[in-house]
């Protein structure tokens, strides 16, 4: 087995069913209209595609969160437990928007900012 095949075991195959109305809610804060409702019917329809932890952090431009916040414990746990973690809903924008997983994207990262995350991924819908 290889290095990324391993890193994939500590994801789900799709994202859960409770993640879209997450990131719909996250996004509700930043968009009016149906803006946000047509972006999560993208990131339903989309195929999940591998990035790495690093990438995603910087593409976004949020700060990698403390070790020691408890969301990230509890992921990072989750993973030594061998409990499988959701993939994250991003959004392309201006800049890269984590409308659902930015605990799970800083959990990884810290286990090896190499990892890959599986992650649907949407163009914002205006």
């Amino acid at each position: 087995m290889t290095k990324h095949q391993a890193n994939l075991e500590f994801w789900l195959k799709k994202p859960r069913n409770s993640n879209y109305p997450a990131a719909q809610d996250y996004l509700d804060l930043l968009f009016s209209d149906s803006i946000p409702e047509k972006t999560v019917k993208k990131l339903k329809d989309g195929k999940t595609v591998v990035k790495k932890a690093k990438d995603i952090l910087r593409a976004s431009q949020l700060p990698l969160l403390p070790a020691d916040n408890i969301h990230v414990k509890e992921n990072i746990q989750k993973v030594k437990d061998g409990e499988k973690l959701s993939p994250v809903l991003l959004v392309r924008s201006k800049k890269l928007i984590i409308a659902d997983g930015y605990h799970r994207v800083c959990a990884i990262y810290y286990l090896s900012e190499d990892l890959d995350i599986p992650c649907r991924i949407a163009d914002l819908q205006v």
